[in-house]
């Protein structure tokens, strides 16, 4: 190999923290455009960043892919279900809103991390981000903590723009892998 085919060699590749940087820095102006325009009301983008973070933080293979996706919806509908439990049932009026929310907390939290026991819900991670997405969405979201909400055939309901945030954000962070892997090379 010549000098300069050897310099334009090591010009075209690089390393894995510079090519992952850039595949992000991509992937991730493409997701929030796609958020803020067409898709914008149908996905959120900081819960398409918490799935992808879920998927990078499970390994950021096809396996970390799966699990991103089976265990983040298993996540939100539980919080969904928790959601539902706090609004529909009225032991806020006798206990306090505080003490039952603490209740559907410790009972839906416990069902997230025991619900591990089942291989392929083992990725606790995605579920409990997911879980997170959807308590974030609902009560910090003016006016969406209700059943109405819960119940709406539409994507106000969580288990609809959360869910699809959710597998938006690990195909997202698998085309950041697959792209940053094609540009890289270690010396």
């Amino acid at each position: 190999m010549t000098s300069e085919s050897k310099i334009i060699k090591e010009m075209s590749f690089m390393n894995s923290i510079t090519a992952t940087s850039l595949s992000i820095s991509i992937f991730g102006a493409i997701a929030t455009w796609m958020a803020l325009s067409f898709m914008s009301g149908f996905v959120l983008i900081w819960a398409i960043f918490i799935a992808w973070a879920a998927f990078a933080a499970l390994g950021g293979d096809n396996t970390a892919f799966k699990n991103t996706v089976i265990c983040g919806l298993f996540g939100v509908s539980v919080g969904w279900i928790g959601a539902y439990m706090f609004l529909a049932l009225p032991f806020s009026e006798t206990i306090g809103v505080a003490m039952w929310a603490a209740v559907v907390v410790a009972v839906t939290a416990f069902a997230v991390v025991f619900a591990s026991n089942f291989s392929f819900l083992a990725a606790v991670p995605a579920s409990v981000l997911s879980y997170a997405a959807t308590f974030a969405y609902l009560l910090q979201t003016e006016g969406k903590m209700s059943i109405s909400t819960l119940t709406a055939s539409s994507f106000e309901n969580p288990l609809l723009i959360i869910s699809l945030s959710v597998v938006l954000g690990a195909i997202f962070g698998k085309l950041s892998t697959v792209s940053a892997a094609k540009i890289t090379c270690e010396q």
